[in-house]
Parts: structure tokens; sequence; C-alpha cells
């Protein structure tokens, strides 16, 4: 089952960081669907819905549906009988290209003269922009995380009790595993989710995967808050005040610039990491425990 479950998982992340599209070809219509690479409809050729993750998108051909990229850069000059949506990415309509419904983007699409579009043209903002605010609106998203991720701290570690044990010594014991399974779990998670949106029966998981994915990495850094600090700060000394320690390095070393978000992503990762390697070996050790009859 642990083979698996590791092949698994490998699959799906190499799945995504493949060049070739995934698609459904069944008579040039069906939906287009492209994980990391180029969808391209060449001249002449006709697709159903078309959706991109990561990569880019030029239409010369036609559309039949809505073209949705949430990572990638979209050339139009072509015909898409539906909207266009995209989350990041630059929208360029060239001359003859025809969108019958609306075209909805971060940035302002560029529209060359011939281009038409029959619906309306809308922005999307996608993530707040917090530096307009100046150094009040980067203190204001610093001071939002740090108490996010003082609380999630606090109570995995009351909710775990004894099992904080087991995290910390897989932290410190076994680095490695906790580095792969971590960029297993940071990656894999949202991957999974896109892929779940993607099918109708999978769009619940989908959605609930991708609003928990805040909370699941608060738990990663949280992990590695209590990790360092324990490590400085050995028994007898209070799990609390262990925690804290961790988290007050961690949330002063996030007010540096770049430097904070490195700590961010690696402490994050190895948090992640560490808290699968201890649900593990405590499932295992509880089935290596032989029953007493």
């Amino acid at each position: 089952m642990r083979r698996s479950l590791t092949i698994s998982l490998l699959s799906l992340i190499l799945l995504a960081m493949a060049t070739p599209a995934w698609a459904q070809d069944a008579g040039g219509e069906e939906a287009f669907v492209v994980l990391s690479g180029q969808a391209d409809v060449p001249a002449g050729q006709q697709v159903g819905d078309l959706v991109v993750f990561h990569g880019s998108s030029t239409v010369d051909g036609t559309v039949d549906g809505s073209l949705t990229a949430f990572d990638a850069p979209v050339t139009i000059s072509g015909r898409v009988n539906g909207d266009v949506v995209v989350f990041n990415g630059r929208v360029e309509l060239r001359s003859g290209a025809n969108v019958t419904g609306d075209v909805v983007s971060q940035d302002a699409p560029m529209v060359a003269s011939g281009a038409t579009i029959g619906g309306t043209t809308r922005q999307v903002q996608t993530n707040p922009s917090w530096d307009r605010f100046g150094w009040a609106g980067r203190f204001a998203f610093w001071l939002a995380v740090s108490v996010s991720t003082l609380v999630v701290g606090l109570a995995l570690l009351w909710l775990v009790g004894r099992g904080a044990a087991r995290i910390l010594e897989a932290g410190r014991t076994r680095i490695g595993p906790s580095i792969g399974w971590g960029l297993l779990a940071f990656f894999g998670l949202p991957i999974l989710a896109i892929l779940a949106l993607v099918t109708v029966v999978g769009i619940p998981l989908g959605l609930g995967l991708l609003a928990a994915l805040g909370l699941i990495y608060a738990l990663g850094y949280g992990a590695t808050a209590w990790i360092l600090g324990r490590s400085i700060l050995r028994t007898p000394t209070a799990w609390v005040l262990a925690f804290l320690l961790g988290w007050a390095i961690l949330r002063l070393v996030a007010l540096i610039p770049v430097l904070g978000g490195i700590v961010w992503f690696a402490a994050v990762v190895f948090g992640l990491g560490a808290l699968l390697v201890a649900i593990w070996r405590a499932r295992t050790a509880v089935q290596a425990t032989p029953a007493v009859s």
C-alpha cells in the first residue's frame, strides 16, 4: 500500500509537470484540457471547451465553448463561441478574432482593430494588492498571517498532545523524507484540486481542497515553528514557550523582503513533510503492535 501510494502521488506530480497536454479527442469537439504546456488550436480545427492551467494558448481555429486559462497568456485570431476567462496572463485579440461572449482577465486585454467581442470586457482581481496601502498594508498582511499561524499552531499542538513529540522526532531524524513529502504535498494538493475541478463529480472535492490549502499550509508552518522552538528550548521548558519562540523567529524573518518568502516556503514544506512522516510512523507503530488476547 505504501509503494502504491508513493507511485500514485509521484505520477500525479510528473503528469502535471510534463509538457504534453492531456486532452479528449473524439471528433474534435470534446473538451481540450492542458495541465502544462501549449494549448494551441490551429486554423481549420475545432475543439470544445478549452482549459489550460499553466503554459500558453493560441487560438487560430475555433473553440466551440468557453476558454479558461489559470496561468497562461492567451492569443486569439480565430473564433471563441463563449467566454474567455484568464486569471493570470496576457490576453491578446488579433485582427479577425471573434469572441461571442465576455472577456474576463486580470489586466485589460489587447484588442486589435478588426477583432470583435460580443459581450463585455471585465477585469478580475485575483489577489489583494497590499502594497498600494504602503507600509501599513504590508504590516496588516504580516499581522494577519502572524495571528493565523499562531492560532493554528497552538491548536495543532494542543490537539495532538503527546503526538507533538512524534512531529519533533520526525523533523529531527527524518529531514530528507520530511522535505520530500513536504514538496509532494505542497505542489501535489493544488494539482489534485485542479484535476478534480475538471470532472463534474470532483468539483466539490476540488473546491473544498482549494479552500483548505491556507489551513493546510498554516499547519505545516506551525509544525516547523514547533520543531525550531523545541530544538532551542528543550524539556522541561513548557511546550507553549518553545512553540512561541520558534513562531516568533519565523515571523521576524518574514519581515525581511525576499528572504521572508523563501523562509515561509521552506517552513511550510518542511512542516508538512514532518507531519506526514509523523502520521505514517504512528500508523505503522499501531499496526505493528501485536494484539493482546
